[in-house]
């Protein structure tokens, strides 16, 4: 899968589309992990208002996440594929295809990051959702293990 030293998808060319992407995000792997299993979301209603719907309220730091995650260059509206194409079902498959994933894979990890950021913005539970299971966690981890491992690589 490492092709041409110089090529697209060559590692130099993937540490250089990712690694300052990664390194935004990376400040936030330590509240990822305290927080897994843990409910950074509150559901707000207002009782005095009888038809009021009752709306997710975030944790700022959830909040200061997702806004970094969305100014980075890995968000990718057809990150359907990348479920499809690793047979990725639910948070279990996502965590197992993360352990198990490899530099040349950054685009795929990049894929189930734009999932959870982008369908975050439209149902609100599926920022809580990734910092519950831990798949955020292990995603930006991985990332930046893998971008300081190859960084440090002289191939």
């Amino acid at each position: 899968m490492f092709e041409g030293k110089d090529g697209e998808n060559s590692v130099e060319d993937i540490l250089a589309r990712y690694t300052d992407d990664v390194a935004v995000l990376a400040p936030y792997i330590p509240w990822l992990k305290e927080h897994t299993k843990q409910q950074v979301a509150e559901s707000y209603s207002n009782s005095e208002l009888s038809n009021s719907m009752p709306f997710p309220v975030y944790d700022s730091t959830l909040l200061s996440f997702v806004k970094q995650a969305q100014q980075t260059g890995m968000m990718d509206r057809n990150y359907h594929y990348v479920y499809t194409r690793n047979h990725i079902r639910n948070y279990q498959d996502e965590l197992k295809f993360i352990e198990n994933a490899e530099i040349t894979d950054m685009d795929d990890l990049s894929g189930l990051l734009s999932r959870y950021i982008l369908e975050g913005m439209t149902k609100g539970a599926v920022w809580a959702e990734g910092v519950y299971t831990g798949v955020l966690y292990a995603l930006v981890f991985k990332m930046d293990d893998l971008i300081h491992f190859w960084g440090t690589m002289s191939y």
